[in-house]
C-alpha cells in the first residue's frame, strides 16, 4: 500500500516536537501525526506500517505512541527496526500491547501475536538491562527499555478495583512481575503491557 498523506508531511516533520501515533484509529492523540491503514476520521497518513515507515526520514521523530496495534503486526522485527530508525536520539516510544493471559484478545480474529513480560527484551543489549537473560542475538535492532509495567483492568467496577490493586503490588518489582507471569497469570489474568523504550546507543 502506497502511503496516502492527508497533511503536508514535510511541514509536519519540520515542526517539532514530531509525534507519531501508529494504528491511531479514530482516537488519535492530540498533536500527533496519526498513521493507520484504514482511512478513518483523524488519520493523517493512510499507510500499512507492515510495509515500513519509508515516508518518514531517519532520526526525525521525538515520540511514538501505539495503543493496541502491535498485536496486528505480522513482521514485528521490521516494525521495531523502522521505529528505531526514525526516532531521534533521546526520543521515546510508548506502546501498549495485550498480555498473553488476557482472554479478551483471543476473541479478535485480526490479532496475530501476543506479548509477555520479556517480549521486548529480545531487542535489548542484555549486558545493560536484564538479570534473567533471553537471547539477544536474534535481532540487530537494539532498544533500551525505560519502564515496563503489567496493566490490570476491568470494565466491571468491583473487579477493576481488585485487579488494579493486584497490579500495583505486582509492579513494585521485576521479581514480582516474573513471579506473577510464571505462577499467577492464569488465576488473575493481565490485560496488557505498557512499555516505554528509546533507541540504544
Amino acid at each position: 500500500m502506497k502511503p496516502l498523506p492527508k497533511i503536508d508531511l514535510d511541514k509536519a516533520l519540520n515542526n517539532p516536537p514530531v509525534i507519531l501515533e501508529l494504528g491511531c484509529g479514530i482516537n488519535k492523540r492530540p498533536g500527533a501525526i496519526g498513521i493507520d491503514k484504514m482511512d478513518l476520521p483523524g488519520v493523517d497518513i493512510v499507510a500499512n506500517i507492515e510495509d515500513g515507515l519509508d515516508f518518514i526520514s531517519d532520526n526525525s521523530v521525538d515520540e511514538i505512541y501505539s495503543l493496541s496495534c502491535f498485536e496486528h503486526i505480522q513482521n514485528f522485527e521490521k516494525l521495531m527496526s523502522e521505529i528505531v530508525r526514525v526516532l531521534k536520539k533521546g526520543g521515546k516510544t510508548i506502546v501498549y500491547v495485550p498480555h498473553f493471559s488476557s482472554p479478551y484478545y483471543y476473541s479478535d480474529p485480526t490479532h496475530t501475536r501476543f506479548f509477555g513480560l520479556y517480549s521486548f527484551y529480545y531487542f535489548v543489549n542484555q549486558r545493560h538491562q536484564l538479570k534473567r537473560k533471553v537471547p539477544d542475538y536474534y535481532f540487530d535492532t537494539k532498544i533500551r527499555i525505560v519502564s515496563l509495567k503489567l496493566v490490570f483492568d476491568s470494565t466491571f467496577l468491583f473487579r477493576k478495583i481488585i485487579k488494579r490493586s493486584i497490579g500495583a503490588i505486582i509492579n513494585l518489582s521485576r521479581y514480582l512481575q516474573e513471579f506473577y507471569e510464571e505462577n499467577l497469570c492464569y488465576i488473575f489474568p493481565c490485560n496488557g503491557i505498557e512499555v516505554v523504550f528509546t533507541k540504544d546507543k
